[in-house]
């Protein structure tokens, strides 16, 4: 255990105290940057957790944390924490990271090679309650050398491991102290990020102020809130009124601000698809029958034209046309003459009101779908009259996660996934049978020994066309025993008072608004002169 430096300078006193009201676009009064040093956005939903620890972050773009590596604009990785690019030796089983010089916690406490040892440790601890274990599966050991060197030893060459130390890192010196599922360190997080959390009120916002230790320099949006406003009209009402200065809308909104001169809209490509899960416990949904017709029956493009207005892509699977691992072979266009087909030859036959009867089991199940998301509302009415096309009835039904949780085990549900970076990193939650069940992975509990193993071929390999073989497989197996249908990939759309400068985005993962959007880079924008 190396020795830490013990810092005595308390906290700067601007970080203890509560951030005011951000002002609202164009209400800066009489010093512009002023104005624009304060921000608020709405999103439609805030994190359970801010510690990495139990996955806040994971995937990078947390303005309270830093990983070893980060991603730029386009998402290639670049040193964050890290000096530069890993060392990888030993055929790709040792990744070596050299610290960053002089980067300090927010508390003043500098960070050491102890704290990523710590990091890494207790996400993989068994009793840490995370669902994201399985991502750092490759990890055999992460071991100190010195203050500043990290040596990563895999149990095999893990292609995209480096990709997976955006992970944030967290002060030992703090969250060591206490139980990383319940400690007060979960609401209360400190990092070595450019802005740190000031106050937190569950369900209406989260403010920050610019951290003035942080090591990239110092922002000039001093102060943001994050507003959380499940419902997207009174998102698009809010924004339009200029009580926000951004948010995240559906599409159908976001065009309602088309012609604000006063506003920008952004659109984000994605991987974030909208799906049915399938449960195999259901007595209607385990059947792969009524699983295959549904997959025939949806009329995908119709959804991305009428739903998102275009803003989209129909899913074919879990991975966008555009992936270089798509395989073409899935592509398929809508066929409610083969979707009848397999119910007939599957016993399923129509009744007296049209809808499919087998052995007394008329062919309905209820879909849930969140509460105030009018994007997969529209995709479950949607889902529900194609299905009904060929006899099967879908109730839909809203609710909030805490119903629909405990009942998505057998009920089937409009979920949303979507990871960027590498297909291992969004297939093998979804599909591996191993995570069947574990919080939000594997939520149909879909059971596919082929598919199992592709899925583990394709991570233990380093040869690209092996990989591409294997999801190719994957992706194959898919058609022909689904246990998803999926919809569409959406495109992100924000719209933002048009104040400031140096604003893009990025390819974004189903994860978005609160870490993703064009404020993924907040800590980087000017003023407008």
């Amino acid at each position: 255990m190396s020795t830490r430096r013990i810092r005595g300078a308390a906290v700067t006193a601007a970080l203890a105290a509560a951030v005011t009201a951000c002002s609202a676009p164009g209400s800066g009064g009489s010093d512009d940057d002023a104005s624009a040093g304060s921000v608020s956005i709405a999103v439609a939903s805030e994190p359970d957790t801010l510690s990495p620890l139990l996955g806040y972050g994971k995937d990078g773009n947390s303005k309270i944390f830093d990983g070893l590596l980060a991603r730029d604009a386009g998402l290639k990785l670049k040193p964050a924490l890290a000096a530069a690019l890993p060392k990888v030796t030993d055929g790709g089983r040792t990744y070596t990271y050299t610290l960053r010089e002089g980067v300090e916690f927010s508390d003043g406490e500098p960070l050491t090679a102890d704290d990523v040892v710590y990091t890494y440790e207790t996400v993989l601890d068994a009793k840490t309650n995370n669902t994201f274990k399985s991502e750092l599966d490759a990890v055999k050991e992460v071991r100190a050398e010195g203050d500043d060197r990290v040596v990563f030893t895999l149990k095999y060459p893990y292609a995209p491991f480096a990709a997976r130390t955006v992970l944030p890192i967290v002060p030992e010196h703090l969250a060591g102290k206490q139980d990383p599922n319940t400690g007060s360190f979960n609401t209360k997080p400190v990092g070595t990020g450019p802005y740190v959390l000031t106050k937190w009120s569950k369900g209406e916002k989260l403010t920050f102020e610019a951290n003035p230790r942080y090591w990239g320099g110092a922002p000039k949006v001093k102060s943001f809130t994050m507003a959380i406003v499940a419902d997207d009209n009174v998102r698009a009402t809010r924004l339009r009124s200029g009580d926000l200065d951004g948010a995240v809308l559906p599409p159908n909104l976001a065009a309602t601000f088309k012609n604000d001169d006063g506003k920008r809209t952004y659109q984000a490509r994605s991987y974030d698809f909208r799906a049915v899960t399938l449960p195999t416990a259901g007595k209607v949904t385990g059947d792969r029958a009524i699983r295959r017709a549904l997959d025939a029956a949806v009329d995908r493009e119709a959804m991305v034209d009428r739903i998102l207005d275009g803003a989209g892509r129909p899913a074919y699977g879990p991975l966008p046309v555009d992936d270089p691992a798509f395989s073409t072979s899935v592509e398929r266009p809508r066929d409610l003459g083969k979707a009848k087909r397999i119910l007939d030859e599957a016993g399923w036959k129509p009744g007296g009101d049209g809808i499919r009867v087998k052995d007394g089991q008329r062919a309905s199940f209820t879909l849930l779908y969140p509460s105030g998301d009018k994007v997969r509302q529209d995709h479950a009415l949607a889902y529900a009259s194609d299905a009904k096309k060929a006899g099967i009835d879908v109730r839909v039904e809203s609710a909030t996660w805490e119903v629909i949780e405990p009942r998505m085990k057998d009920t089937a549900v409009l979920a949303g996934f979507g990871s960027i970076g590498d297909p291992d990193f969004g297939l093998y939650t979804l599909l591996h049978s191993s995570l069947a069940g574990d919080g939000f992975n594997n939520m149909a509990r879909y059971d596919n020994p082929a598919v199992d193993r592709a899925l583990d071929d394709a991570r233990r390999s380093q040869d690209p066309d092996e990989r591409r073989s294997a999801y190719e497989k994957v992706q194959r197996a898919l058609v022909q025993d689904p246990g998803y249908t999926f919809l569409t990939h959406i495109d992100h759309m924000y719209v933002l008072a048009d104040r400031w400068d140096g604003l893009n985005t990025q390819l974004e993962p189903h994860e978005h608004g609160f870490a993703s959007g064009p404020w993924w880079n907040i800590e980087d924008w000017q003023p407008k002169k």
